[in-house]
């Protein structure tokens, strides 16, 4: 009996054994915390969508008389001048804002909860925001040429920051947080869960990871289902059950990658190259976006397809209701009015116009591939939504995240094998002539440079007055002689610069002085800033593969 007790006493002891530090290290991790945190960052995310999607019913009723995204039958019925007074007067509404609240209450988008994510300060102001936001809804209420998944993420990516301030969390932790935020608002926006946890993933964290996992499904899941309630289940294009007609057209998917890429990169040039030219113009900054929605207001005039978000005319080129003179010229034209949506200040993302865009791409290709091989070529629909896929893909430079998404959209899997396969070739021709995705450009043109690698992003996010030492005396104070001593640092460089200066000079220690007198103020000891770097990293690490 006792030998019997001492069995189960030794099994136990193992069990325990086994199973303490697992918990100890969950509890340390504060992953009870996350999830709960990540229902409400799919609560918070979810209403953000349906108040988001709200807002700019409203402002379409002042125009239309109607809330619904279907819009063409009614705005054919309306005289000219309302057709363009809406996008001008839109316009002038979000010139007053950005007057009144400052430039920096700018519309937002998935590039700033990127950036969020990897500033170590999460400068995501909710106020900034939510006055952003509203500029983006009243753009796209007012038939601005944009998309809604981007203000929506940015909002949803603030309201995040916002609640995991109130709580004692790590970095590691508070990234999560961003991440389910944004899952939650593209899963409710799209009512496509999948989709929102690996774009999450795949876009904002830049990595997968287990301990992310659980809080971003939590997140996308609660917001899903606040969306289908507030919505309906249904998916965004309810289409016929497409299938490939023969794998002869395996060449053909290969051919429609390389076009969606063209598209995809055309659109990019244009939406960089107007905010470039837009930077270089100096006006009144009321009148930017007041200008911007007036032409976007005379495109509509002959080209009423281009207002708002444009689901409808999407969904007519996937049903096959479009010729292909129209398909390639809104190709044209839609890509001229988002870029000057986004380019005069006025708000939305580039999601829904990048579907726009491939929709057309490649509902015209299919007809084209019809008249050539009518026997081969499956319906122009099934192109339409291959299509959709690539140009999307190679625009955000997420394509495992849009190829599903795109399955949640349409509701239809018998596809994938055209899809997966156009859209990888569209993306990679992409970023082989950009050399990054839209997101990175913009972040580009801030400075921050993701693609050189996180080494470098964390480099510069660690500064000299963080690291140095004060001088222990004053007989060590040395004097400031920048001619016989070149080599020095200021206390607001980034240790980046100081691993560059110490690595061109061999110096086990460098002078710290102050930024605005030169007065010294102590030293920056070589082995300090390694320790620093190498921590970093390996937290960072440890962050990616856990």
């Amino acid at each position: 009996m006792q030998t019997r007790f001492n069995q189960v006493f030794q099994i136990r002891s193992m069990i325990l054994g086994w199973l303490r530090p697992n918990f100890e290290s969950f509890i340390a991790l504060q992953k009870p915390k996350l999830w709960l945190l990540a229902i409400l960052a799919g609560v918070a995310g979810g209403i953000a969508a349906i108040a988001f999607r709200g807002v700019i019913s409203l402002v379409q009723l002042l125009w239309t008389g109607g809330t619904s995204e279907l819009m063409l039958d009614r705005v054919a019925t309306l005289p000219p001048l309302i057709v363009w007074l809406a996008p001008t007067l839109g316009g002038l509404a979000v010139g007053l804002l950005l007057w009144g609240f400052g430039p920096q209450c700018r519309a937002g988008g998935v590039a700033d909860a990127i950036e969020a994510r990897t500033s170590n300060v999460f400068s995501l102001s909710l106020r900034r925001a939510t006055v952003g936001t509203l500029i983006s809804a009243i753009t796209l209420g007012s038939g601005g040429s944009a998309g809604r998944e981007g203000p929506i993420v940015y909002f949803a990516a603030a309201m995040s920051k916002a609640l995991f301030r109130a709580f004692d969390m790590p970095p590691s932790a508070r990234r999560i947080m961003l991440a389910a935020g944004v899952a939650a608002a593209i899963s409710a926006s799209f009512n496509s869960p999948i989709a929102g946890v690996l774009f999450a993933h795949e876009v904002i964290l830049g990595h997968f990871a287990m301990t992310a996992f659980v809080p971003l499904v939590i997140a996308s899941v609660v917001a899903a289902v606040m969306s289908r309630i507030w919505f309906g289940a249904a998916p965004a294009f309810t289409l016929p059950d497409f299938q490939i007609t023969s794998y002869w057209e395996i060449p053909a998917f290969a051919l429609l990658g390389i076009v969606c890429a063209a598209v995809a990169i055309l659109f990019q040039a244009g939406l960089i190259g107007t905010d470039w030219a837009s930077r270089k113009v100096s006006m009144p900054i009321w009148l930017r976006p007041t200008l911007g929605g007036a032409i976007v207001g005379l495109i509509a005039l002959a080209f009423p397809q281009i207002l708002g978000v444009g689901y409808e005319a999407t969904n007519l080129a996937l049903t096959g209701k479009l010729s292909i003179s129209l398909m390639i010229t809104l190709i044209v034209v839609k890509t001229i009015a988002t870029s000057i949506t986004l380019g005069s200040r006025l708000g939305g993302g580039v999601f829904s116009p990048s579907l726009y865009l491939g929709a057309m791409t490649g509902g015209a290709f299919g007809l084209i591939a019809a008249a050539f091989f009518p026997e081969m070529a499956s319906s122009e629909g099934l192109y339409a939504i291959i299509g959709m896929g690539a140009v999307a893909s190679a625009v955000l430079g997420a394509p495992v995240s849009t190829a599903v998404m795109i399955f949640e959209l349409t509701g239809g899997f018998s596809f994938s094998l055209a899809l997966l396969f156009t859209t990888a070739i569209a993306t990679g021709l992409s970023q082989a002539a950009m050399g990054r995705s839209f997101f990175f450009w913009q972040l580009h043109s801030r400075g921050v440079l993701l693609e050189e690698g996180p080494h470098t992003q964390l480099a510069r996010q660690t500064f000299v007055k963080d690291l140095m030492r004060g001088f222990s005396g004053a007989d060590e104070k040395p004097a400031f002689d920048p001619v016989n001593n070149p080599s020095w640092l200021k206390q607001t460089d980034t240790l980046d610069t100081a691993l560059k200066l110490f690595s061109n000079t061999d110096k086990t220690r460098l002078m710290v002085v102050a930024g605005d007198t030169n007065e010294p103020v102590g030293w920056l000891y070589h082995v300090d800033a390694l320790a620093n770097f190498n921590r970093a990293l390996i937290d960072q690490s440890r962050e990616e593969h856990h």
